[in-house]
């Protein structure tokens, strides 16, 4: 099954949100959440299916926690990278 376009965004910013909340407790904002959400999903499915389960299959809850674990693993690399580091 294919999702649309709007399918993805609201699929993305979700799971983004929630990956946001989950690696470090604050959004990354509206933009980079769905983007990371996205990303996130295309990674989480890419992970299922490496590990031989089904990725995101359409606008439900198996994909929400798939592209979860996905923006959680982007949201990771990307503070690990990008983000200043911070002096203790």
């Amino acid at each position: 099954m294919r999702m649309s376009i709007l399918g993805w965004l609201i699929l993305g910013l979700i799971a983004g949100f929630i990956a946001s909340k989950v690696v470090n407790g604050s959004g990354e904002g509206l933009i980079l959440d769905i983007v990371l959400g996205i990303v996130g999903a295309m990674v989480g499915g890419w992970l299922f299916h490496f590990f031989g389960h089904v990725g995101v299959t359409g606008l439900n809850l198996y994909s929400l926690i798939v592209a979860v674990i996905g923006a959680v693993v982007v949201l990771w690399i990307y503070h690990a990278l990008f983000a200043p580091r911070r002096m203790i």
